[in-house]
């Protein structure tokens, strides 16, 4: 698609956490989003595929006008400005989330075998949980960890990992969440930044969503919501047969990986980047952490030596930062 250029009237609209860039276009009886995605750094080829993917799964997505890969720029159906996260509130949250989880078990029935997919393996969980000591503990707060230290979240990471792993594969947005939603203007939603799609584990995407970084609802109801959940997949015959106490704990400890690296990752955002918003964000992060570690203690030792840790160790530093509260 081209203009000329006194016809093309671009208005910049508010960006997320990567490097990528995006205007509103002004045409003559509409307006679609250009996006600005430098291909040495953007996943492009990654966006067009599992926009089709999701798509032909019924998944309301942008739709894509055109797109010039080489020199990274996307023409994109305008969705408008309404996050899922604007709208929330405590009344409307059950016919959102069940919205919201309805499209997570379209993304479980989904057929990848046309799309190269990479694995939510071992190795990409621990590159991840990797951010949280190199850009959280050492770069954020400036702590140095000694061996032992060292040696306990290399325990904690591994019983996470391996708690990841044990879980059915489906089809993972992998950043399934109040602010890549967009609520349009029949009240239905559509999925946004999806590009690192991922086969992986079976709770990722619902924790995102129930214990979201931006917004926090009681443990009840989030269980509640989670096994709702189970049991559609289950009755989808998309999900065998897996007892609360083990959904449950799978849920909770993809949370704590989840959660751990969003550390790394918004004090990377912050310090790189000079993304300082996200620091504000942090608390909530930490009481999702520490509302997980409260209710499995006495019942894993990695996990009790993690929540010792982090009441000696990592509150009193926390204390002392500008964006913890205090």
């Amino acid at each position: 698609m081209q203009l000329p250029a006194t016809q093309a009237q671009l208005s910049p609209v508010a960006g997320d956490a990567s490097n990528r860039r995006y205007f509103r276009l002004q045409l003559p009886l509409r307006t679609v989003i250009v996006v600005d995605a430098p291909p040495a750094t953007e996943k492009n080829r990654e966006f067009l595929a599992v926009d089709a993917l999701l798509a032909q799964s019924g998944v309301r997505v942008p739709e894509v006008l055109a797109a010039d890969q080489e020199r990274g720029y996307l023409l994109l159906e305008d969705l408008g400005d309404a996050l899922l996260l604007s709208r929330l509130n405590g009344i409307n949250v059950d016919h959102y989330y069940g919205q919201a989880l309805a499209i997570l078990r379209q993304l479980a029935a989904a057929d990848t075998a046309a799309v190269a997919l990479p694995e939510y393996a071992a190795q990409l969980l621990a590159e991840e949980l990797a951010r949280f000591p190199q850009w959280f503990l050492q770069r954020l707060l400036g702590l140095d960890l000694d061996a032992g230290e060292q040696a306990m979240l290399a325990g904690l990471d591994a019983a996470l990992i391996g708690s990841a792993l044990a879980q059915p594969r489906v089809l993972v947005h992998r950043d399934f969440h109040s602010r890549n939603l967009m609520c349009l203007a029949n009240d239905s939603l559509a999925v946004i930044d999806f590009q690192d799609a991922v086969l992986g584990p079976v709770t990722y995407d619902p924790v995102s969503l129930l214990r979201d970084c931006y917004i926090r609802w009681p443990r009840a109801r989030v269980e509640q919501w989670a096994l709702g959940h189970r049991d559609s997949l289950h009755a989808a015959g998309l999900l065998p047969a897996v007892d609360d106490s083990t959904f449950l704990h799978w849920f909770d400890w993809m949370g704590l990986q989840r959660h751990l690296k969003v550390l790394g990752t918004f004090a990377r955002l912050s310090l790189r980047d000079g993304k300082t918003a996200y620091l504000a964000d942090l608390p909530l992060v930490l009481e999702h952490i520490l509302e997980v570690l409260q209710v499995y203690a006495g019942q894993d030792v990695q996990l009790d030596a993690f929540h010792d840790w982090f009441r000696q160790r990592l509150q009193p530093a926390i204390a002392d930062q500008s964006w913890s509260g205090r």
